[in-house]
């Protein structure tokens, strides 16, 4: 079965969660990442969740803000010490627009030694990514697309789960038109709410182009999801009422299966 572990939840600027990011994984427990937060607390959220980085061979990264792209950074360097001892089988393969990818490679020419940037193109493999383009990921038919973003340029995806099911992820932004024909009548639309409609003149949501509770829900009972699940959050709200104040709203908008995560919870998909 497989299932989907957030290691982080959280906006940019929180501390009381990890950034938003998490892991597709198989029976097998070979696992898809999707953005990396911004840091090495990817390493230790790995850890918490029980997941080993030499399981990761498949990184997509959404865009270039330092929450998404920093994380990757640090798998970069775990599994190239991996490989360098020969404890890591197989190649990391990272999917990003050309712009990411630049980033990634400076930013590890910068930070990394020479012995470990030498493993990129031979071991670690950079795959640019476009709008509509299609890959096959673990088995999974994943097609790429545009969120036109007015801040950085930026790519969710959806994707052909194992169990035949459809599962989109439309990055940090709110749901757009365009974006339609590529997330149309998901089983799981994975969406950012930054903070509830009700509290949107307390935390601006609309100004830093991201969206409410409301406005994720409304899209995703529009655009016939089975089921939404919401993150990239404000961590002001307390973790421990997070949930329920978001429920509370969610319900009111969509029909759907409704998930809440918080760092660290698995959803079997």
């Amino acid at each position: 079965m497989e299932k989907l572990t957030m290691l982080g939840v959280g906006a940019a600027m929180v501390t009381t969660m990890y950034n938003t990011c998490f892991t597709i994984s198989r029976d097998d427990g070979e696992l898809f990442l999707v953005d990396g937060g911004g840091g090495n607390g990817l390493l230790r959220q790995l850890e918490l969740a029980n997941l080993s980085p030499l399981s990761i061979h498949n990184v997509f990264v959404s865009h270039n803000h330092s929450d998404h792209i920093l994380g990757v950074v640090w798998l970069v360097r775990t599994i190239a010490q991996h490989i360098r001892k020969e404890r890591y089988i197989g190649d990391l393969t990272i999917y990003a627009h050309q712009k990411s990818l630049d980033a990634i490679r400076t930013i590890c020419g910068i930070v990394m030694q020479p012995r470990l940037n030498a493993f990129f193109d031979s071991r670690i493999i950079l795959v640019p990514i476009d709008d509509g383009k299609t890959i096959d990921i673990l088995g999974r038919k994943t097609t790429f697309f545009s969120v036109q973003s007015k801040k950085e340029l930026q790519h969710g995806f959806t994707c052909t789960l194992l169990n035949g099911k459809k599962l989109s992820f439309l990055g940090d932004e709110p749901y757009c038109e365009y974006e339609k024909t590529f997330v149309d009548n998901s089983d799981y639309l994975l969406q950012e709410a930054y903070c509830l409609y009700s509290e949107k003149d307390v935390y601006n949501p609309y100004q830093k182009h991201h969206g409410t509770v409301k406005d994720s829900c409304s899209n995703a009972e529009m655009l016939g999801a089975k089921a939404t699940l919401l993150f990239h959050t404000e961590g002001k709200t307390a973790v421990s009422e997070r949930q329920q104040k978001y429920m509370n709203e969610a319900k009111q908008f969509f029909q759907g299966k409704i998930f809440i995560p918080n760092d660290l919870d698995v959803i079997e998909l």
